[in-house]
């Protein structure tokens, strides 16, 4: 097979085309607007232009401060991005560590303003838009960084809790946590910042359903969980909660006796029998006395689905506890599609690399993590606008569009880059599958008018 010849012509190319799109997303938000007037500075770069290089080296996958260095040169990078400057990256480091603790509140704010003015698509699942609340591991054994410490997978790193919203999974919260730190402690100042976006975001008419697992199960946080729902009641808006029951030390043979008094026993199989049925258990939490109900899943077998016999009855038990009022097998369904929301932690992970944070310093980390949601977000947009239709490539059917997806087929497509006549021209090549695409996104990504009520 003979080779190809190599030539090093005076044209300009760039391999991250898609960052042309990042910079329209950028500009949907407004970025100035939002840091410039909070964070200003007397000399040197914008902290705009911090944050807008940070986030498109995120949504190129790309999380070390050192990746911004081969773009600081690049006339592609600063023109897709408007840019004045590009941060060197220890510039971009000791910026970041400097503005790190007055960011929180702009970057949230940025990832809002997208969803937002973009007018992006949040669907329902069975009548209610969704919002899953969880906290994952990120690992960073080996490191000294500040707050690195014993998690609950056994390794060394932080407990980030997040927070996604519909069935596309927007991240509409996301905050970096000790590792030591229990899912549920100090869970109650998130939902203070993360339910006003929700309600800002979700249409009036949509109802709303909280979805959480066993780690948030206190007394605590059900009657902070009913407080929330009568607050959107009075305000002519549904909300309902949905949290998985952790048994702890429960007695499976009493709750045996309990379903079998109440004739719940169904036999699925010889040697399996299920039991659903709801109870309305009284919590307390300091002076206050409220009833939820309990949707209890109880499950017995005697023999193995191989067909051995067991010494000892092998009882399953869980719950979940629930403001709905649909019948138990829908309450289960309903709570069976949150672990989705694991694929949106892995995405973070992987596919945007952040899964070691590149800062020793936790504020500047927190940082960079709501970097890396806007960053998601933004490559979000991209694939729910881009890849569900007529315009994207050949793909499986599909309600969403993995990161990595978005990544291959949008952000790594290679252009020419021309000025020309004061004007900026990307030309994606005569056969490229991605050519119509990208001109639709590019007419799509501005700030949509909004719609009309009444």
């Amino acid at each position: 097979m003979s080779r190809f010849k190599l030539k090093a012509s005076k044209k300009e190319f760039t391999s991250y085309a898609g960052l042309a799109l990042v910079g329209q997303c950028l500009d949907i938000i407004n970025v100035e607007a939002v840091v410039d007037g909070r964070i200003p500075v007397s000399q040197g770069i914008k902290t705009s232009d911090v944050v807008k290089s940070a986030t498109a080296l995120l949504s190129i996958g790309k999380s070390d401060f050192e990746a911004i260095e081969p773009f600081r040169e690049d006339r592609f990078f600063k023109q897709a991005l408007n840019l004045r400057k590009v941060p060197g990256s220890v510039w971009l480091r000791q910026r970041l560590d400097r503005v790190s603790d007055a960011l929180r509140e702009p970057l949230d704010e940025m990832s809002m303003r997208l969803i937002e003015r973009s007018d992006a698509p949040i669907t329902p699942h069975k009548g209610y838009v969704c919002l899953d609340i969880d906290t994952f591991v990120m690992d960073q054994s080996g490191s000294k960084k500040e707050e690195v410490s014993r998690t609950y997978q056994g390794v060394d790193g932080y407990t980030p809790v997040a927070a996604y919203l519909g069935n596309e999974g927007w991240c509409v919260g996301l905050e970096l946590r000790p590792g030591r730190w229990h899912s549920s402690l100090e869970i109650e100042y998130f939902l203070e910042r993360l339910l006003p976006r929700v309600e800002r975001l979700v249409p009036v008419d949509q109802a709303v359903l909280m979805r959480k697992d066993s780690g948030f199960d206190s007394a605590k946080l059900l009657f902070a969980a009913a407080a929330e729902k009568d607050r959107w009641a009075a305000l002519g808006r549904q909300f309902e909660y949905l949290v998985k029951w952790n048994p702890r030390r429960q007695d499976k043979d009493s709750w045996i006796a309990q379903a079998e008094a109440l004739g719940a026993f169904i036999e699925k199989r010889p040697g399996k029998r299920e039991a659903l049925f709801s109870m309305n258990v009284e919590r307390r939490f300091g002076k206050q006395t409220r009833r939820f109900r309990l949707v209890i899943r109880l499950i017995e077998r005697t023999i193995s689905k191989h067909g051995q016999h067991l010494l000892l009855p092998d009882i399953e038990l869980e719950g979940w506890w629930t403001s709905l009022d649909d019948e138990e097998a829908m309450v289960i369904e309903r709570y069976r599609d949150h672990g989705t929301h694991e694929q949106f932690h892995s995405e973070f992970k992987t596919d945007l690399d952040l899964e070691r944070l590149p800062s020793g310093k936790f504020d500047t980390n927190d940082a960079i993590l709501r970097l890396g949601m806007l960053a998601y977000n933004c490559l979000r947009l991209l694939g729910q606008l881009g890849l569900l239709g007529d315009l994207a490539p050949i793909r499986h059917p599909a309600k969403r569009r993995r990161i990595k997806t978005v990544l291959q087929e949008i952000m790594y497509r290679a252009g020419q880059v021309i000025h020309k006549a004061r004007q900026w021209w990307l030309d994606l090549g005569q056969a490229s599958p991605v050519a119509r695409l990208f001109e639709y996104l590019q007419q799509r990504l501005v700030v949509q008018p909004p719609a009309a009520t009444g």
